[in-house]
């Protein structure tokens, strides 16, 4: 007996400085086993020897064999940036010691949000190999190896240990659309959209007669001979002609995004988020933001500047540029947006956001009249405003109380009031849908003015 006790205390203190401790069944047991062999031999009671003694050789028999170091886990390296709809390979590394026998870890599940369940693991597994996915957009935490060791019986545990967070940093997919043309800004000789002055651009503004100035590469040679034929001169004066051009200029586009507010189909959640996400799936932040992406996703494609503007906290806004990096900038500025998202009381659309001729789209479900007065002011500086209406199309009236379908029906009527006030100023409202709509009507935008919806 007193081996089995040496025994059992050498492989207490190893475990002790390894970091492993004792559970509540380690002292249950050997206080239990070694309280019943000793109350049977004072007693004389061979059921009491009967029943602690397996009790006591059972721990004793469990902590007999080493456990080693505290099991470490190590999570391969994953993209801190990937896109939205993505998969990407886990693989978790287990460095345990042989007296480990199983492992509680806590491991990402493909489709469902979040850090993941509990997975009980044999402590023989070396390796874990999983799957990511990452469908919604947005920045969190989607990878926290949390983990628990235990030793035979699980007489002895190490941990819960926290995992490193593995943070991610999912773009906002880019839907197609077809991009319409913007109204022309001069600013020099670039860009793809036609300018009202002449210049050295592809498309043709008139053939007139040849002028002191003109280069010889524009001559259109096939009408200066038929001017000639019919003078009877070939090269005499007035018989030249050249093509003359319309200059290129390019064009600039500020989608003003409203994150105040975001709101879903029933009402009686307006008030409440979604748990464990900061944009609600399907709400009017997500529908705003996969719209501005898709805007500049098309308007850059053709060459355009766009900027980006957070009407609720103006210092998250990126002014105009062009590019596919400048795609990549606005759709990171949308993840800054949805995290810094949540209600102001005034809305921000600033003169020295808004380059001059520029067009400005500005993206809310205007549930207040602080954003429909922001707009209007942006309309009576002369910049091109087109509204669009994010709120969603079918709105559910709270049932748990008897004025749910009033509730509605007042905000329908004061939405559809903003509207028409903001029709009233020259803007164009539109609603959102798949955006063909809105491209439609910058296509009818040619050139700088206010637009009637």
């Amino acid at each position: 007996m007193s081996r089995r006790v040496l025994a059992w205390s050498q492989a207490r203190r190893a475990a002790g400085t390894a970091g492993w401790r004792g559970t509540d069944a380690l002292f249950r047991g050997a206080a239990g086993g070694i309280g019943l062999v000793g109350a049977g031999v004072v007693l004389h009671r061979f059921d009491l020897l009967l029943i602690g003694a397996p009790l006591l050789v059972s721990a004793v028999l469990a902590l007999a064999v080493p456990v080693g170091a505290t099991p470490v886990l190590r999570t391969a390296r994953l993209p801190r940036t990937v896109e939205s709809g993505d998969d990407g390979k886990l693989t978790v590394t287990v460095e345990a010691g042989p007296g480990t026998e199983f492992l509680a870890v806590r491991l990402p599940v493909p489709d469902s949000p979040g850090v993941g369940p509990v997975h009980l693991l044999p402590g023989s597994v070396r390796s874990v190999r999983g799957l990511l996915r990452w469908n919604a957009w947005g920045e969190g935490v989607d990878l926290r190896p949390d983990n628990l060791a235990a030793s035979r019986d699980a007489l002895l545990i190490s941990g819960p240990v926290v995992g490193t967070e593995g943070r991610r940093t999912v773009l906002p997919p880019v839907a197609p659309l077809p991009p319409g043309p913007l109204p022309p800004r001069i600013s020099g000789l670039v860009g793809v959209h036609r300018s009202p002055r002449p210049g050295d651009g592809t498309e043709l503004r008139a053939i007139r007669p040849f002028q002191p100035g003109d280069r010889v590469r524009r001559v259109d040679w096939r009408v200066s001979l038929r001017a000639g034929a019919a003078t009877g001169e070939l090269l005499g004066p007035g018989t030249l002609h050249v093509r003359e051009r319309h200059a290129e200029a390019d064009a600039d586009l500020v989608l003003a995004l409203d994150s105040r507010v975001d709101v879903g189909t029933e009402l009686a959640r307006w008030s409440v988020g979604d748990p464990g996400v900061a944009v609600r799936e399907g709400g009017s932040l997500d529908a705003s933001v996969r719209a501005v992406a898709a805007l500049a996703a098309g308007y850059l494609r053709q060459g355009d500047r766009v900027g980006l503007v957070d009407l609720g906290r103006p210092q998250l806004g990126l002014p105009p540029g062009v590019g596919r990096r400048q795609l990549l900038r606005v759709r990171h500025q949308l993840v800054a947006c949805s995290r810094s998202a949540g209600w102001a009381a005034k809305p921000v659309l600033r003169a020295q956001q808004v380059p001059a001729g520029a067009v400005v789209v500005v993206l809310s479900p205007f549930l207040d009249d602080a954003v429909v007065d922001c707009t209007v002011q942006a309309a009576r500086r002369g910049d091109v405003v087109v509204a669009v209406d994010m709120l969603p199309p079918e709105l559910v009236a709270d049932d748990e109380t008897p004025w749910g379908e009033v509730v509605r029906r007042v905000l329908l009527g004061e939405h559809r009031a903003r509207l028409a006030a903001l029709r009233t100023h020259g803007v164009a409202v539109l609603t959102w849908g798949d955006g063909g709509g809105v491209a439609a009507t910058l296509r009818r935008v040619r050139r700088r003015g206010r637009v009637r919806s």
